[in-house]
């Protein structure tokens, strides 16, 4: 598996899983299972890999010369 998820990218969906998190526990509102949904960017973070960056060619993560 490639990695795909740049730095920048990585800390991003880091933050907007925990904040899409906190929602499930923040609001009293009957939508709130919607902050589940954060659970999709913090382990998109975790593994460097997006599928859907996969599927469409697009890598936020730097290329890497071995010379």
């Amino acid at each position: 598996m490639t990695r795909n998820v740049g730095t920048i990218d990585r800390v991003i969906r880091i933050l907007l899983g925990i904040a899409l998190l906190a929602m499930v526990a923040l609001v009293d509102a009957s939508w709130r299972w919607v902050g589940l949904i954060g659970i999709v960017p913090l382990l998109t973070a975790l593994v460097g890999n997006c599928p859907l960056y996969s599927l469409i060619g697009v890598s936020t993560c730097p290329v890497r010369n071995h010379s």
